[in-house]
């Protein structure tokens, strides 16, 4: 009995070595690259949250607007004059600090 135990205790401390490392990289990971993403995530659904009418944005394919309306889902945007287009809210990308659309 007692080699029998002391053999289960060494399958035990060898899967702790073992375990380690995969857990060092999962740490590393989280605070590599999941943290920050998920930060990133926050600060754009923030700035999405907040826009109003008048902010001066770009969106994703690298239109440059003010915005004339914002709806559930989409936002409108005025690039030139008499020319308004219609996209998706998540398509900003950013507001452009400073610069006042009206």
């Amino acid at each position: 009995m007692n080699s029998l135990a002391l053999l289960q205790g060494v399958g035990t401390e060898a899967f702790i070595v073992q375990i380690r490392p995969i857990a060092a990289i999962g740490l590393v990971l989280y605070f590599l690259v999941i943290r920050p993403a998920s930060t990133q995530r926050k600060k754009t659904e923030q700035m999405l949250s907040a826009l109003k009418k008048g902010d001066r944005v770009i969106t994703t394919g690298g239109i440059y607007g003010v915005v004339q309306s914002v709806e559930a889902d989409a936002v409108i945007l005025k690039i030139a004059e008499n020319v308004k287009v219609k996209v998706a809210r998540s398509a900003v990308t950013g507001i452009l600090a400073g610069e006042s659309g009206e």
